[in-house]
């Protein structure tokens, strides 16, 4: 009984894709690709609905369909993850259709387009830019949308991101014990970015530099920079009082205050 319940449904998907690849190589059949196209996207088979969208909207331009066949195109690329061509084609249903209903849709999805496409911190943010850009765009201009919430939330993640790898840039002089370069580049940061969620971490790399030079230092210049050491510490701690990294910078200051 199992065997025949799967054959059956291998026949029957076999049959489904048969008339899927008719309907597809089909030179006419407008109407009939038109009609499969929505069940598909309904059914949530966006690769089948894309294909047959992109050979259907010409033949729809200028018609009444043509706006929701143009939303939908765009919108199975972005259900496939296909970001850049969704991008692209939202950007396309944002031209050709100004004053459609969907145009607050198409604004977001193409800024959330983008958002997708950002890699990495560590990989060029060319898209991160452009993401953080278009979401500013989308929010300008539909101050009172239902999305504005989370395009705000969109472009925070973004602009973490880049703060991350301008950190991430200033931190590797610490790495490479460029201790120096490491407060100059970790200063600039924090002044660049005053809100930054690495701000604790920016400064106890700072701190960490300004020891590294302290306990290295000549005897004649140990007295002045120990005591600029606590004094800083004394301010990291300020903002930060239970901050996680205590348990390291207290063991580092008592080691620093027995040279004196």
């Amino acid at each position: 009984m199992y065997r025949f319940s799967f054959l059956l449904l291998i026949i029957l998907f076999m049959s489904s894709c048969n008339d899927y690849q008719k309907l597809l190589n089909s030179p006419e059949n407008e109407v009939d690709k038109y009609t499969a196209a929505e069940e598909y996207y309904d059914n949530g088979e966006f690769r089948r609905a894309n294909a047959l969208f992109e050979q259907i909207i010409p033949s729809y331009r200028g018609k009444p369909q043509g706006e929701r066949l143009v939303y939908f195109f765009a919108n199975s690329f972005y259900e496939t993850k296909i970001y850049y061509s969704a991008a692209i084609q939202f950007e396309n249903f944002i031209k050709s259709y100004p004053n459609s209903q969907r145009i607050q849709e198409a604004y977001f999805m193409e800024a959330k387009s983008y958002f997708m496409l950002s890699p990495l911190y560590t990989l060029d943010q060319d898209d991160t830019y452009t993401g953080i850009d278009k979401l500013q765009v989308f929010i300008n201009r539909f101050p009172n949308s239902e999305y504005v919430t989370e395009a705000l939330e969109l472009m925070e993640e973004l602009q973490n991101k880049l703060e991350k790898k301008e950190f991430e840039v200033s931190k590797q002089y610490y790495t490479i014990r460029d201790f120096n370069s490491a407060i100059k580049s970790l200063d600039n940061f924090i002044a660049d970015n005053p809100g930054t969620i690495f701000r604790e971490e920016a400064l106890y790399y700072r701190w960490l530099s300004q020891y590294e030079i302290a306990v290295n230092s000549i005897e004649a210049r140990i007295n002045e920079r120990v005591t600029e050491l606590e004094r800083s510490l004394n301010n990291f701690l300020r903002y930060y009082p239970d901050t996680i990294f205590i348990e390291d910078l207290s063991d580092k200051i008592n080691i620093a205050k027995q040279l004196l």
